[in-house]
């Protein structure tokens, strides 16, 4: 395959398989993670959030099998193989996930909106990728590194895998029982236990995040260019997608620009399957400025962060990274504060 396509191309045809796979989840499956945070405190209903478990779940075992394989190692990922600065996690996932309820929907939430015909999507789609560019690496990129400060050479890969090797614990052991436990966790509930599609898409999510490592991992280990071992995030591929449609004739595909393709003709395809494609356009200037508002605080926020709701909420998980439980409990923590702004007010009720 290398030999026909180049290690470019298959590394983003890798991210377009995978994207093609959560964009579906998207549309059909609906897995949504503001969806899931919104029904939970406000819907009575924690059936998106244990779906939220099952991918992560199957996302973990699914890494830590291919480790004594071969076919995969965590510490060679940019979760693990820096300096993690809990600070810089924390701000980043308030930041995300209060832009997240600004505008509705995170980075991959709104591509599979795009790919069902909103509009607005595309303005938070393109305030996003840029915004997100203009910290990571643009005017804001100094003031960034001073106030957050990375180190990209770790002495020790920063995961609760590499730890608990160090205690003679293998890390398979380690990803099936944190996998497991999720898992077992999310299916606790009986309603959970009935609701069939809830349960398949959370899995199908998990093994595209998983197929995203093992795939680039492969290429990286078996090719000859300087390919990165990465899966399934939506801040910075964001930028590098638009960044791509400007210079394409003198730039190489990669598997970020496959992940936002895919995300896109994946919720495309599921929303003509279920007839639920149409054109939406912002008929309220207010609303389309909340939307700017949010999207300019989730690309920030998830350079901040080192990742999105997607990218530290599962792939970072699948690495059990030390980073993923508090980005995902901040990014949970900043979208109720957003979303009780929006649907309740802060002042008491009298």
């Amino acid at each position: 395959m290398l030999e026909t396509l180049g290690e470019a191309n298959t590394v983003a045809l890798i991210g377009l398989l995978g994207g093609i796979a959560l964009g579906l989840a998207a549309r059909i499956g609906r897995f949504c993670t503001l969806g899931a945070i919104e029904d939970a405190l406000y819907g009575s209903d924690d059936r998106r959030m244990r779906m939220w478990a099952i991918a992560i779940g199957v996302a973990i075992i699914g890494t830590h099998l291919a480790i004594p394989m071969g076919l995969f190692d965590p510490a060679e990922t940019a979760y693990l193989d820096r300096v993690w600065n809990p600070i810089g996690t924390i701000v980043g996932g308030l930041m995300f996930g209060y832009g997240m309820a600004l505008s509705g929907n995170c980075g991959y939430g709104a591509l599979a909106r795009l790919g069902g015909g909103d509009l607005r999507s595309f303005v938070i789609v393109l305030v996003m990728g840029l915004s997100a560019y203009v910290v990571m690496s643009g005017p804001l990129a100094h003031l960034r590194v001073a106030l957050f400060p990375v180190e990209t050479d770790a002495t020790t890969p920063q995961g609760f895998t590499q730890l608990f090797e160090t205690l003679g614990i293998a890390p398979i052991t380690t990803g099936l029982l944190a996998g497991g436990a999720l898992v077992l966790f999310a299916l606790s509930a009986s309603d959970m236990r009935r609701s069939y599609g809830h349960v398949i898409w959370g899995a199908v999510v998990g093994l595209a995040i998983a197929s995203g490592w093992v795939g680039t991992y492969w290429v990286a280990m078996t090719g000859f260019e300087a390919e990165p071992i990465e899966t399934h995030t939506f801040a910075a591929p964001i930028g590098d997608t638009i960044f791509y449609a400007m210079t394409a004739s003198g730039n190489a595909l990669s598997f970020s620009v496959g992940s936002v393709v895919g995300v896109v003709i994946g919720a495309a395809l599921g929303s003509y399957s279920k007839g639920h494609f149409r054109w939406e356009a912002c008929e309220d200037p207010r609303e389309l400025r909340r939307q700017i508002g949010g999207a300019a605080l989730m690309g920030p926020g998830a350079i901040l962060a080192v990742g999105c709701s997607v990218g530290q909420g599962i792939s970072a998980f699948a690495t059990l990274a030390f980073s993923a439980p508090v980005a995902f409990l901040a990014i949970f923590l900043g979208a109720s504060l957003g979303l009780k702004q929006l649907i309740t007010g802060f002042s008491p009720a009298e």
